[in-house]
């Protein structure tokens, strides 16, 4: 007698926003990368939700330790050395969650991302939150949930708004597949621009295209 496997319903109700609707974007039993990958908490649940195939890059000595522990693939490598590890189209998803604004060389890892695979999922802090910019016209740089760094010894150094990401997409020749938008953990639809602190974004090669806010 045959015993089918069945994955729990994709309802994401324990993890971060953005990784809650990064995996509502990943196939059933497919190939995934996740770059910066931390404790392996979105990993771990791919595999558990849906029989993902999963590899993480991490560079943090104790967040290695702690996806070992979890028996998550991780790979500890700094992502500024670039994917050259991996084959053209290897994996069918990689993820760069809130890494991207740590990232010295931007345009090189997204490039990097879309080569290794069929789609690329990006999430970052929209600066173009509308309190930010009451905190700048106040004289201060911003300190908020996302970014909860002062100035001088935050990691983000290319923060940018969601228009300067579709603008970049647009210049590497990424294609937006789809977009989320965040404030909290209330997804937001509405002047988004302003009102959102999270932006995740699905993309792939091809020729820039119109996005969809979902």
């Amino acid at each position: 007698m045959t015993t089918q496997t069945h994955f729990a319903p994709h309802q994401p109700t324990h993890l971060r926003q953005d990784l809650a609707r990064i995996a509502q974007w990943i196939t059933p039993d497919s190939r995934v990368l996740d770059l910066g990958c931390g404790d392996g908490t979105l990993l771990a649940y791919l595999r558990q939700t849906l029989g993902v195939k999963g590899i993480g890059v991490e560079i943090s000595d104790a967040r290695v330790l702690t996806c070992v522990q979890r028996d998550v693939h991780v790979i500890q490598q700094n992502l500024e050395d670039g994917l050259a590890m991996f084959d053209d189209q290897q994996f069918d998803t990689v993820v760069l969650s809130q890494t991207l604004q740590s990232m010295h060389n931007t345009e090189h890892i997204l490039r990097e991302m879309v080569r290794v695979s069929r789609q690329a999922v990006v999430s970052f802090p929209n600066f173009g939150y509308w309190p930010h910019g009451w905190s700048i016209l106040r004289g201060r740089m911003p300190v908020t949930g996302q970014m909860p760094y002062d100035w001088y010894d935050t990691p983000n150094i290319h923060l940018c708004t969601l228009l300067d990401f579709e603008r970049l997409a647009s210049k590497l020749g990424l294609r937006i597949i789809e977009r989320a938008t965040f404030n909290d953990a209330h997804e937001v639809h509405w002047l988004a621009q302003w009102r959102s602190t999270l932006a995740v974004y699905r993309v792939t090669a091809g020729a820039p295209g119109a996005v969809s806010a979902t």
